[in-house]
């Protein structure tokens, strides 16, 4: 419908002219509050990328806006993500820094890549508890010649250094022979192959010792259960101490960031 106004100057009626919705703007310090952060951390997301150039007034004071304040909540997003892994804060960043030179479309598609990798990385975390419980559930490992530590890593795929760095940690205690040195029997070789396989998907040390610590011989039942949960007495955890959980959070995150593109997108158009 066109809207028209009345000019008594001239006593007709003229078109009114259109007006473009107008963002609210805000100071660095508003910004911050908004978003919980400090005022420097906001010119730091400007100086490094993350955010489009604010216009700045006659004394140099920075003028965000809608959009500036919707790009500093995806970055805070973004960037809370615990698993960092293969490729998963490069790829997030990535995302924002497009989003700040508003490439919004090709910020969508990296933003799909971004949830089709942790999907991934999530197949593969759970793809190691089934090789686990697989491992587990052949309650009599195959009879095997003693192995020496060299043998041992070496048919792990492993080096000597990481063997050593695993019992160093508590996750396995094998027996010496009466010259001192380690053997590794059919027993020992089993928990090693277990260590391993969840060593690959990213598993902490800590959550990979709760698990040996918690095996009644070789039964394979609550093995993600036992993986995704830390222990009482565990003062420092960190996100491979519980990484199905980590990774279910971070994936509810990056379905939230491929909301909020379109968002931005449309911000932009105002700016």
């Amino acid at each position: 419908m066109r809207v028209v106004a009345f000019v008594p100057k001239y006593g007709i009626m003229q078109p009114a002219k259109e007006r473009r919705p107008r963002m609210n703007t805000y100071r660095t310090s508003e910004i911050a509050n908004l978003t919980g952060l400090h005022p420097n951390t906001i010119r730091l997301y400007e100086e490094i990328g993350f955010l489009t150039k604010p216009r700045r007034l006659p004394n140099g004071y920075r003028v965000y806006t809608d959009l500036h304040l919707g790009q500093v909540r995806l970055i805070r997003l973004a960037l809370r993500a615990e698993v960092l892994q293969n490729g998963l804060r490069k790829q997030a960043v990535a995302i924002i820094r497009l989003c700040a030179e508003r490439h919004f479309s090709e910020a969508q598609k990296q933003a799909q890549a971004y949830l089709e990798m942790i999907d991934r990385e999530t197949g593969f975390a759970w793809q190691a508890i089934r090789s686990v419980e697989t491992i587990l559930l052949n309650k009599e490992p195959a009879d095997s010649p003693p192995q020496t530590r060299s043998q041992a890593a070496s048919l792990l795929g492993i080096t000597v250094d990481t063997l050593r760095n695993w019992e160093l940690n508590g996750l396995l205690t094998v027996r010496r022979m009466q010259n001192g040195y380690r053997v590794y029997d059919a027993r020992d070789l089993q928990r090693l192959s277990v260590i391993r396989t969840l060593r690959t998907a990213n598993y902490s040390l800590s959550s990979i010792l709760r698990l040996m610590n918690s095996l009644s011989g070789a039964q394979a039942s609550g093995v993600a259960e036992t993986l995704d949960t830390p222990g009482e007495n565990e003062e420092i955890v960190s996100v491979c101490d519980h990484l199905l959980a980590s990774l279910s959070a971070v994936r509810a995150d990056a379905l939230e960031i491929c909301e909020q593109i379109p968002a931005l997108e449309k911000l932009a158009t105002l700016h």
